[in-house]
Parts: C-alpha cells; sequence; structure tokens
C-alpha cells in the first residue's frame, strides 16, 4: 500500500464518519508514529506531513552524521559515507533528512497502521456520540423504534445513533411497532461494549416537565415555572406551577382553552390524568391545592417533622384519598410533606364532655367547662388554636382530652 492509497483508504471512513479535516490529520499522524514507535521505539526524529485534501502523505527521518563503525542506533544515526551518498558535502554532527516510503515500513507494519487507524476512528466516533449523547441528557429526543426486544426497544435517532427505551422506563400504556416516531427524555449515558448507549425514559417526572415546556410556550419563555411533578405514570400526575407576572394566570395558560394546551400533553402520556395546581409558600393552601378535588376543613401541620394531619368530610373521604390511594400518594410527593387523612368531627354528631366522665377526672371536666369548653367538638377545635398562651400542664391535659375523644370519635381512614 503506497501513501495515496492509505490517504484515499482513510478518505472512506473520514466520510462515512463526517470527520473534520484537523482530527483527521491528528488521528492519521498519531497513527504512523504509533507504527514507527513498534518498529524503532521512537518516533521522535519523524517528520510527518499529511495533507488529506490533497491526497498527500510524506514521512521524512532525521538522523546525525557519525564516523563510520560508530553507529549505535540506525534509526537515529547514520555513516558519514552513507550520507555522503546522498549529498557530497555533509560533515559529522550534522543532520541528515531523508524521505520514508510507507512499504518500506513492511506488510506487517502497514497492516498494523490501517488497524491502528481503524480503533482511532471508531474511538473518536465513539467519543463524539458520547458528547453528544451527554449534551443530551435531560431534553426531549424524537426517534424512531428500530428494533423490539422483550426487555427494551431499540431506537434510533436522525442520525442513525442507537439509543435504549427500557421495559421499567416506558409508561405501562406504551405500544410501539417497528418505524414508529416517538419522544422520550434521555435519562444517561452509559457504556456497553466500548460503544456509549443513551438510555431514554417516558416515566421519569422530568418527561413531563419537559413536554411542558415543548407545549407551552410561557414555560418554554420562562413566564411560567413548573415548580413540582409527581406521577403515577400512565395513570395520574399532579404539576404545581408559578408565575411571576400577576397579569398571567399559570393554570389557565397550561391547560389552555377547553384544554387545548393539556390535551397533547395527556395523549402524549397514552392518557394519563394530569391536574394543574397554582403552587404558594402557603403550606396549608398548597396541601389544600395538592389534595384537589377534595375539599379539606382543616388541618394540623407539623413543620419538623413534615406530616400534616387532614380532615375532610366523610363524603370527601373518597376523592382525598383517590383510587388505590394516587391522589394523597402524589400530593405528598407534591407538597414534601407525609399525610395522614382523617374523618372531621361532624358537628351534628357533638357530644357533651360529661359523656366521658368515667375516662376523664372531675376536675378536668370542670375546668374545661369554665373556660366554655363543654362539648368533644369545641375541645378539638381549641386543641388547634394558638399555644402560646398555655402552660405545659394545660397543655398535656388538653393531649389527653384530645387523644380520648379522637379515640371514640375519629377514624383514621389513610395513612401514607
Amino acid at each position: 500500500m503506497d501513501n495515496e492509497a492509505l490517504i484515499d483508504s482513510f478518505s472512506v471512513f473520514k466520510d462515512e464518519k463526517n470527520i473534520d479535516r484537523a482530527s483527521l490529520m491528528a488521528i492519521l499522524e498519531e497513527s504512523i508514529r504509533c507504527v514507527l514507535r513498534k518498529k524503532y521505539d521512537s518516533s521522535k526524529n519523524y517528520d510527518i506531513i499529511v495533507n488529506p485534501d490533497q491526497g498527500d502523505l510524506e514521512i521524512w527521518r532525521n538522523r546525525i552524521v557519525v564516523q563510520d563503525g560508530t553507529v549505535k542506533d540506525v534509526n537515529k544515526e547514520i555513516e558519514l559515507s552513507t550520507a555522503r551518498r546522498i549529498e557530497i558535502d555533509f560533515e559529522i554532527g550534522e543532520e541528515v533528512t531523508e524521505k520514508v516510503e510507507l512499504k518500506s515500513l513492511g506488510r506487517r507494519a502497514i497492516l498494523s497502521l490501517r488497524q491502528n487507524l481503524l480503533s482511532k476512528i471508531n474511538e473518536y466516533d465513539n467519543t463524539n456520540i458520547y458528547k453528544k449523547f451527554k449534551n443530551k441528557i435531560g431534553e426531549i429526543v424524537n426517534v424512531e423504534v428500530y428494533h423490539i426486544l422483550p426487555k427494551q426497544i431499540i431506537m434510533r435517532d436522525e442520525e442513525q445513533n442507537e439509543m435504549v427505551l427500557p421495559k421499567q422506563e416506558q409508561i405501562p400504556n406504551d405500544f410501539f411497532r417497528k418505524g414508529d416516531p416517538v419522544r422520550a427524555l434521555v435519562k444517561r449515558v452509559d457504556w456497553k461494549d466500548n460503544k456509549p448507549l443513551a438510555i431514554l425514559t417516558r416515566k421519569d417526572d422530568s418527561f413531563l416537565e419537559e413536554l411542558f415546556k415543548l407545549e407551552i410556550p410561557e414555560v418554554s419563555e420562562g413566564l411560567i415555572t413548573v415548580k413540582k411533578v409527581a406521577r403515577i405514570p400512565g395513570e395520574k400526575a399532579k404539576v404545581s406551577v408559578d408565575s411571576y407576572d400577576d397579569r398571567i394566570d399559570p393554570v389557565g395558560a397550561c391547560v389552555g382553552m377547553k384544554g387545548s394546551r393539556i390535551h397533547p400533553i395527556v395523549r402524549e402520556l397514552k392518557n394519563e390524568n394530569i391536574d394543574v395546581i397554582n403552587y404558594t409558600t402557603n403550606i396549608q393552601l398548597y396541601i389544600t391545592r395538592a389534595l384537589s378535588p377534595a375539599k379539606v376543613s382543616m388541618m394540623e401541620v407539623n413543620e419538623e417533622h413534615k406530616y400534616v394531619n387532614v380532615y375532610v368530610k366523610l363524603e370527601e373521604i373518597s376523592k382525598a384519598i383517590g383510587r388505590g390511594g394516587e391522589n394523597i400518594r402524589l400530593a405528598s410527593q407534591l407538597t414534601g410533606y407525609k399525610i395522614h387523612i382523617f374523618r372531621d368531627f361532624p358537628y351534628e354528631d357533638d357530644v357533651e364532655l360529661t359523656e366521658f366522665s368515667d375516662e376523664i377526672e372531675p376536675e378536668v371536666l370542670e375546668r374545661f367547662h369554665k373556660v366554655g369548653l363543654t362539648t368533644a367538638k369545641s375541645v378539638l377545635n381549641y386543641r388547634n388554636n394558638d399555644l402560646s398562651k398555655r402552660t405545659n400542664l394545660e397543655e398535656k391535659i388538653i393531649n389527653k382530652v384530645v387523644s380520648i375523644l379522637k379515640k371514640e370519635f375519629e377514624e383514621e381512614i389513610y395513612n401514607n
């Protein structure tokens, strides 16, 4: 193989892999130096000139002229008599530069060079693909179904790069055929068999958030912020949104006229039911909105331990919990609070405290009566009022009575 043939062969790889000129020259030079190091232990005394546009490749070896019979390294030194056959006026200590033909390196070296080139091209190509994939993490990509396997689906993008959508990252209702266009989010990039492999997802919360950016202009422009997403893929999702512009209704903008903006997202997620709510820093209001469509009667918030006792009327219990507990579970994920649902104490079922005289001491009943707390409901409501004016003893008494009343009158429905 001569120099021109090598360049032509290499150009085929260059066009297939779309390698830029500077990288082409660097790869070719490094591959040749690798072969020279294997053959001569060093390539420092070689000049390699590559011009892929013209199809030129030149290798020049530089050697120092030494006295005849004193050559220690034939790769770096040349005898005076040999040098003078190249040019008559060479003297000892001068440098001789001579051109080296590729074929003079030997058949084995040329085969090694070709193998080296292929290896470096693939390495370069894989590194480029890895960087592209890495830059797309967290973004939605448009891909096409290439091959369907039991545990994963092989996808290809517009550049024919392969990506994988594992079974566990698919929405339960997903069904694809070969050639189907698919939208998915790049979750991470792995290496498999020395090749980069982008792992896609349609189940991740971020996929829904990115769909909002694609489908709703105000979100992509930053006028509306998606604060938090909670999903049960394919079933139900809750999304809290906020806007720093008082003129913009974030929920209305996301839902659109008659649901025109949210419907494409619902269809993409295989009819996943999406609740869009207004974000607020008022935690009680935020939890109330998160539990929609249930109506909350009252709640007890524990900021320190991040849990809340929510009281709802009997007919609202099923709405608050949701099918299979999905509503309360999503509300907990959205707000960051563990939510306990209790049946609200109905006024019509209120009873006098005196009915608990067998469990509550007479002096306690008398003390409650003096401050106007004569029924079970009044004590439970009083428990939620400002605690700053109570002594430790009073608080202990109230807590004891409340625990007795709750055992009798309040039913814990769901503990998430």
